[in-house]
C-alpha cells in the first residue's frame, strides 16, 4: 500500500506557496502593527531597536515551529526538508536583527537579571547558528573569500575545533537547546522592554508569539516522540556499492512500512558504538517489503558505517517524510542525480511498475567513481521501462554539464520538467543552466538531502 501525498495538483500548489508566504508575511504584518501601535512617549530610535528584538523573537519562534515535524508544517512547505531550510533562514535572519537591537535599544533602569539573560541568550543563539552554518560555509560565504577560509579550515587549530565540535549527534544534542535560549531571550524582553509603554496590545502580542514558540519547543522535546509513528526493523544486509556508498537493507519486524517513492525516513540504527539517528532517503521500490537506504561516507559516523553496522542489529524507522515526487509533472521529464543523490531516483526506477512516470524520462547520473555505482541495475530498469539513461563517470573524464543535458534531450525546454538531487554545487549549477535553457522555475524540483 502506498500512502497518498496530496489529493490534487491545486492543493499541492497552495501548500508549496503558503509556507514561504507566511514566513515573509507574518514578520511584515507584525512590524506594521507595532509601528501603528507605538506608544507616544517612546523615542523612535529605542523603539526601532526593541522592535528588532521583538522580530528576532518572532523569527526564532517560527523557526522552532518549523522543526516540530508536524504534518501541517510539511504540507505548508512542501516537505520537511524545505521546512528545515526555512528554519535555518529564519534563525539566521533573527540573529542578524539582534545587531540593531543591541545598538539602538536602551533602558536606563533594567531589571536585576534582564541584562544577564540577554547575554546568555545572545551567546547561546550565536553559538547554535554559527555551528549550523559552519558545515556549509562554502554556500554561505562570498566566492572571493572562500579560498582564504579554505586555507584556514585546513590548519591544525581548525581541525582540532572540528574534532571537538564535529559530528551530527553532538550537533543535534546541543541544537535541541534552541528553545531554551529562545525562552531566556523572551524573558529578557518581557522584563526590560520599554517599547510596550502603556500598550497592552504590544505586550500581549509579544507574550503570545513567545508563548507559541515555547509551546512548540515543549511539544517537540516532551511529547512529539509519543505521537510519532515508529516501526521496528533489523539490519538484513550491509553492501558496499562504490564511490563511498553503502547500501543498508532493513527487514521489518512488524507491519510493512508504507511510503511514496522519493520520500525519506528518520532512521535510528544501533551500531557497535551506540545508537545513531539520521535522515536517509529511501532507495527501495514501492512493492518491496524490506527497506533500503544508501549511505554516503560524509561524516564521522557515516564514514565508518560499514564497519559499525552488521546484520541482526536493531533499527527503528520514523516517517515517512518529504514530497519529492515525479508525479508532480506530466510530459517529458529530466532526472538529474549526483553521487548519493541517486537514491530517490533508484526508488522511482524500482517502482515504475506501480508508479509509472507521466511521460518520457531522460535520466542523467554523474558519479566520481568508475564504474558508476548501480550502473547495471539502472541500465536494466531503464531498458525495461523505456527510460533513456546518461551515465557520467568523472573519474573517466566524463563530466555532466548543462550542454550535455540540452544536447541529449530533443524537446522544447519550456515543455520539460526537471527533478534534481545531489551536491549543492551541482544542483545550483544545473538549476541555473536549466532556467537559462528555458525551463520555467515552477517545473524545476529538487530534494534537499543535506538539510541536517
Amino acid at each position: 500500500m502506498i500512502t497518498p501525498m496530496t489529493s490534487d495538483r491545486a492543493s499541492r500548489v497552495l501548500h508549496r506557496s503558503s509556507g514561504p508566504v507566511v514566513a515573509f508575511g507574518a514578520p511584515a504584518v507584525w512590524a506594521a502593527a507595532w509601528v501603528f501601535l507605538k506608544p507616544a512617549g517612546v523615542a523612535w530610535g529605542s523603539f526601532a531597536g526593541q522592535l528588532c528584538g521583538a522580530l528576532a523573537i518572532l523569527l526564532m519562534a517560527m523557526a522552532v515551529v518549523l522543526i516540530s515535524m508536524l504534518a501541517w508544517v510539511e504540507a505548508w512547505f512542501d516537505g520537511i526538508d524545505r521546512a528545515a531550510i526555512w528554519h535555518r533562514r529564519l534563525a539566521i535572519t533573527g540573529m542578524l536583527l539582534l545587531a540593531p537591537h543591541l545598538l539602538l535599544s536602551g533602558n536606563q533602569s533594567p531589571s536585576a537579571i534582564g541584562p544577564g539573560l540577554a547575554v546568555g541568550s545572545l551567546l547561546g543563539l550565536v553559538t547554535l547558528v554559527v555551528w549550523s552554518v559552519l558545515p556549509r560555509w562554502r554556500s554561505v560565504l562570498p566566492h572571493l573569500v572562500r579560498g582564504v577560509v579554505a586555507r584556514l579550515v585546513a590548519t591544525t587549530p581548525a581541525r582540532l575545533v572540528d574534532r571537538v565540535l564535529g559530528g551530527y549527534d553532538r550537533w543535534r544534542a546541543v541544537h535541541r537547546l534552541t528553545g531554551l535560549f529562545l525562552g531566556i531571550g523572551f524573558l529578557h524582553g518581557l522584563l526590560d522592554a520599554t517599547a510596550f509603554g502603556g500598550s497592552g496590545a504590544l505586550r500581549w502580542s509579544y507574550v503570545a508569539v513567545g508563548g507559541i514558540g515555547l509551546a512548540f519547543y515543549a511539544y517537540r522535546e516532551l511529547l512529539a516522540r509519543r505521537f510519532a509513528p515508529l516501526h521496528d526493523f533489523e539490519v538484513a544486509a550491509v553492501t558496499p556499492v562504490g564511490d563511498g556508498l553503502t547500501e543498508i537493507t532493513l527487514r521489518p519486524l512488524g507491519r510493512r512500512f508504507a511510503f511514496v517513492p522519493g520520500q525519506f525516513a528518520m532512521v535510528f540504527l544501533e551500531a557497535r558504538d551506540g545508537w545513531h539517528r539520521h535522515p536517509f532517503t529511501i532507495a527501495s521500490g514501492a512493492a518491496e517489503d524490506d527497506l533500503r537506504i544508501t549511505v554516503k561516507a560524509l561524516g564521522d559516523w557515516t564514514g565508518k558505517v560499514a564497519d559499525r553496522i552488521a546484520p541482526g542489529m536493531p533499527a527503528v524507522v520514523g516517517g515517512p517524510h518529504g514530497r519529492f515526487d515525479h508525479r508532480k509533472a506530466k510530459g517529458h521529464q529530466v532526472w538529474i542525480a549526483g553521487g548519493v543523490g541517486v537514491t530517490p531516483f533508484l526508488s522511482w526506477l524500482r517502482s515504475l511498475d506501480h508508479r509509472p512516470a507521466g511521460g518520457h524520462v531522460d535520466f542523467f547520473y554523474t558519479s566520481a567513481e568508475e564504474p558508476v555505482p548501480y550502473a547495471e541495475e539502472i541500465a536494466a530498469l531503464a531498458e525495461q521501462h523505456g527510460v533513456d539513461v546518461h551515465l557520467f563517470g568523472s573519474a573517466a573524464g566524463r563530466r555532466l554539464n548543462i550542454d550535455a543535458v540540452v544536447d541529449a534531450v530533443a524537446t522544447d525546454p519550456a515543455a520539460l520538467s526537471a527533478f534534481l538531487c545531489g551536491p549543492e554545487g551541482l544542483v545550483a549549477t544545473m538549476t541555473t543552466g536549466l532556467r537559462a535553457a528555458g525551463i520555467p522555475r515552477r517545473r524545476i524540483h529538487r530534494e534537499y538531502f543535506d538539510w541536517r
